[in-house]
């Protein structure tokens, strides 16, 4: 007896349909899994033989062949077990093989037939609606996740003898559209406030426009003077989340495993704050078939790199095609695989080895042969791709112990959501867009145009910084933001000043 059915796997954040076949013969009893499966795979084996036998089937005592097509791909996951435990009962006639038409099956099995969350459902859901399936069963730990998706029935069951039941029609799961409940928030929830940081005005004016723009962002100041704060209060600032930036977000953890079991779609933007021991395959991606890294798992929100100078150069350098393109391709031995990377970079760094060069509290004690090694840690190539450079002060005690009132960061984010908009309804006809800070050198000439009182401050800035082709065009997109913010249709002289400064610090 031969049984067919459909399940899916996950090659880096999109899946793909697998066509489980299951066939039993004569023959020495005997199961074999075919179609490169590799670790958790070949290992279904034996759960799906306890699972059979604990929940109260009979395994067929025939020799057993499972074929996983395609089967020049290598399938990696637990998905499989669900799908590879109902093809058996259905070769051995003890599940109808017309009720596994047009459904697609994943989930891991336990020994005693209870189903456990696997990576990627989002992912394999969508595959699902795509392939015109009229239903798809995973476990219920995935269950919320898997059913954002519109236009699909989903079920979620707590174990295999549910599942049967379900397709056996004895007792019937509700589709998940059936389940009461509000949809799923789209809303960032409350964090670290603005309204607790004193002083620092021009830190949290830096902070407003690369907010507004998505602009990168480098923090340069002693210890203590609030850098970190600032920066892990950015979040609190940027856009609500749209719905499909959320599926894309909840699409990534999902497959990397960090969404939490029962949960839907990511309600606030992510916030990756890496060590600065980590490696170039963890910031990057990596592994023999690649999963994301950091940077991908910072998509749509803030990646914040603390200690700048501490990080391995050739682990920062591998950020610069990141930071261009906002996508990160890896290739392996195995597959060519692209990952969505479009973050905006926050770091920090001391001005030098002690901290406190410039410092009018404490006097600095590095040589300049020190400082300047130190400095050299950062290549040129990438302060370039920084579009804000901001020196952060520490604080007299006159600002630190003010008790008046500070902006809140439900101000500050109106206006970079005002801002925001007026920069969507000028890139609707390019949807690829989202924010100033994705302009192409084109489009900069298109929606960045210079009077020629615009022109005269840009030349001297390129003409007293040195800046490079690419500084002079980040400056223009930083100007164009800040135009955006004062709501203003085209760049003016002091919006290409206030753009400037921020270039003046590091700049190459």
């Amino acid at each position: 007896m031969l049984a067919r059915l459909r399940s899916a796997a996950v090659l880096g954040i999109e899946a793909y349909p697998v066509e489980v076949e299951v066939d039993l013969s004569n023959g020495l009893p005997s199961f074999s899994t075919v179609g490169l499966p590799h670790g958790a795979v070949k290992e279904g084996r034996e759960r799906v033989t306890a699972a059979l036998v604990n929940t109260g089937f009979e395994f067929p005592l025939s020799r057993i062949t499972v074929n996983l097509a395609p089967a020049d791909v290598r399938k990696e996951g637990s998905a499989f077990d669900l799908p590879i435990a109902l093809g058996v009962l259905a070769a051995s006639g003890q599940l109808p093989a017309a009720a596994l038409e047009r459904q697609l099956f994943l989930g891991e099995l336990g020994l005693q037939g209870d189903l456990r969350p696997v990576r990627g459902a989002l992912s394999m859901a969508l595959t699902a609606r795509r392939l015109g399936m009229r239903g798809l069963i995973l476990p219920a730990a995935n269950l919320a996740e898997a059913a954002v998706v519109d236009s699909l029935h989903v079920f979620g069951a707590e174990s295999l003898r549910q599942v049967v039941e379900h397709l056996s029609g004895a007792v019937p799961l509700l589709p998940a559209r059936s389940l009461p409940g509000p949809p799923p928030p789209c809303t960032p929830p409350d964090s670290a406030d603005f309204s607790d940081v004193r002083g620092q005005l021009a830190a949290k004016r830096a902070l407003e426009v690369a907010a507004a723009g998505g602009h990168n962002l480098l923090l340069v100041g002693p210890p203590g003077a609030g850098k970190t704060m600032l920066a892990r209060r950015l979040p609190s600032i940027l856009p609500a989340l749209t719905l499909d930036e959320a599926i894309e977000i909840t699409r990534i953890h999902s497959v990397a495993g960090l969404l939490p079991n029962g949960a839907a779609l990511l309600a606030a933007r992510p916030f990756r704050a890496p060590h600065h021991t980590i490696s170039d395959a963890g910031l990057v991606g990596g592994g023999s078939v690649p999963r994301p890294g950091e940077i991908s798992l910072a998509h749509g929100g803030v990646l914040f790199l603390d200690e700048l100078p501490e990080f391995h150069r050739h682990v920062l350098e591998v950020l610069r095609q990141p930071l261009e393109d906002g996508v990160v391709g890896l290739s392996r031995a195995l597959a060519r695989l692209s990952f969505p990377a479009r973050f905006t970079l926050v770091a920090a760094m001391n001005p030098c080895p002690c901290g406190y060069l410039g410092s009018s509290l404490r006097p600095c004690r590095c040589a300049a042969a020190l400082i300047e090694r130190y400095a050299a840690r950062i290549s040129g190539p990438l302060l370039d791709r920084i579009d804000i450079h901001l020196r952060v002060p520490a604080l007299p005690y006159g600002e630190l112990a003010d008790q008046g009132p500070a902006e809140s960061s439900a101000a500050i984010r109106a206006r970079v959501e005002a801002a925001r908009a007026r920069q969507r309804e000028r890139f609707r006809a390019h949807p690829g867009l989202h924010a100033n800070a994705h302009l192409s050198a084109r489009e900069v000439r298109r929606h960045c145009r210079q009077t020629p009182e615009v022109a005269d401050v840009l030349r001297t800035a390129v003409e007293r910084l040195g800046l490079s082709a690419r500084g002079c065009h980040r400056v223009l997109k930083v100007a164009r933001t800040i135009a955006d913010l004062a709501a203003a249709e085209q760049l003016e002289p002091a919006h290409l000043r206030e753009a400037v400064q921020y270039r003046g610090l590091l700049s190459t």
